[in-house]
């Protein structure tokens, strides 16, 4: 009796061992407004509950975004809103944690990671993310190539796409076999119905009447190059009645606005600044145009044909490419060729019904890939390899 008691207590004792969650703490900066916050409350928010447990921590900032964590993630500010004095309190709060896995995105919010899970002396699994496509300079090479002397300290680094695993390889001098490639996740669900919500009265006067409209979304700096999407609009507009409706923020929105006066179509640019729903805008959109020099993914190409509205982009290596399969998925052209781009927005208005429900059917095909549920099924089995392979 006793062995029988002895056996079926060590059976239960194994089923707890089984089911226990494994302890999953994201590290970021801040929650504002952007692709790596965006990015990470997707994780966090849609990390099965039945295998994890969610601990997001930030710096001691508030933002509107904080408004989307869920209620049963427990949320952390750390007292600080210094990065570098970031350090000591997340490595106290990791040895206080004990979580199974440390999760962070962006270079320099990886290296306080690192470095504090190093300083917590635990057996908490580090995995870091590249997102953007970086380096050229000597200068950015040789920074880099720090980064990938520390990034040794990690157990997996994940990659956004496969030109950013590619030049993670080159720059950072990171062992391939270390990279896995995790696309951005995006919310579908959440995208169908925010793109259904009405628009404030005075923007839904820009949709009204006969101009065909172009949307295009990103902040306004250099990568972004908006100024080859000014020209490229003057050339549009020469041809078909149209307005250009641009939404985001940046540095360079004065030089923007008086580009556009300079070409004499300052008129039909509209300047909407930041929206918290851009996928209602998207979703009234005849055509989304990017023309960014480079993406590490271009997630608001994902978001567009989520909201069924064709693409026009540059190949804005590597993300652009990879995301459109090299033109399946969007017409695509070089970077800084507005003569193309022109081209392309004219042939996409000027395509009949036929030719442009079928661009939008395979837009919807494509975006499904990267649905959240699938992308985030990916993080899951990551973590889950690392911590098996302890």
């Amino acid at each position: 009796m006793m062995i029988l008691l002895l056996s079926m207590e060590v059976r239960l004792e194994r089923r707890q061992e089984v089911v226990k969650k494994k302890k999953i703490m994201f590290f970021i900066y801040r929650l504002s407004y952007g692709g790596a916050a965006r990015t990470m409350m997707n994780i966090v928010n849609h990390l099965d509950r039945e295998k994890f447990e969610p601990i997001l921590v930030t710096l001691d900032f508030t933002f509107e975004y904080e408004q989307f964590v869920k209620d049963d993630v427990t949320f952390i500010k750390l007292n600080t809103k210094r990065l570098r004095s970031a350090i000591r309190p997340l490595a106290k709060l990791i040895k206080q944690e004990q979580p199974d896995v440390l999760f962070s995105t962006i270079p320099n919010y990886n290296t306080i990671a690192i470095l504090a899970k190093l300083l917590s002396r635990t057996k908490t699994k580090v995995v870091v993310r590249e997102a953007a496509y970086l380096g050229g300079s000597i200068k950015e090479n040789i920074k880099l190539r720090c980064y990938g002397m520390l990034y040794k300290f990690a157990d997996k680094v994940v990659a956004l796409s496969q030109g950013v695993k590619e030049n993670v390889v080159k720059r950072y001098r990171i062992n391939p076999k270390k990279i896995t490639v995790i696309y951005n996740p995006v919310d579908l669900d959440y995208i169908e119905k925010a793109m259904l919500q009405p628009l404030s009265k005075g923007n839904q006067a820009l949709f009204k009447g006969n101009d065909k409209i172009i949307v295009s979304i990103g902040r306004l700096v250099k990568e972004k190059d908006h100024a080859t999407l000014l020209r490229a609009f003057q050339r549009v507009h020469t041809q078909i009645s149209s307005k250009l409706v641009i939404l985001g923020e940046g540095k360079l929105d004065s030089f923007l606005k008086n580009l556009a006066k300079q070409l004499q179509i300052e008129e039909q640019v509209y300047f909407i600044g930041f929206q918290e729903n851009p996928y209602a805008f998207l979703k009234q959109a005849d055509v989304f145009v990017l023309t960014s020099t480079t993406e590490g993914f271009g997630h608001v190409l994902v978001e567009a044909m989520a909201t069924e509205t064709p693409i026009v982009s540059t190949r804005c290596a590597p993300g652009g490419e990879e995301v459109l399969q090299n033109g399946k998925y969007g017409k695509i052209c070089d970077v800084g060729n507005d003569k193309a781009i022109s081209e392309n927005i004219i042939n996409v208005l000027n395509a009949n019904e036929r030719n442009r429900m079928e661009l939008i059917r395979l837009g919807k095909e494509r975006a499904q890939t990267f649905s959240v549920k699938q992308i985030v099924n990916q993080y899951e089995q990551l973590f889950l390899e690392i911590l098996h392979n302890n």
